[in-house]
């Protein structure tokens, strides 16, 4: 069994400081706010890699052969 850290240890992804329980896992309003801007306007996102030839409609070899 592993032992939570306690909120006061924990800080905030953003700036550091401490995070405060009513803005979990952050600090404040700002931070919160400014974290959430930047997963709206796409600074933050998941790597996609796409095949190259294989169109929408057609298994490629590999997933065929499953």
């Amino acid at each position: 069994m592993t032992a939570k850290t306690p909120a006061a240890a924990r800080r905030c992804p953003r700036c550091g400081s401490a995070a405060i329980h009513a803005f979990r896992p952050f600090c404040s309003q700002r931070c919160r706010a400014l974290d959430l801007a930047r997963w709206l306007d796409g600074s933050y996102g998941v790597p996609v890699v796409e095949e190259d030839g294989a169109d929408d409609g057609e298994l490629s070899r590999s997933d065929r052969d499953r």
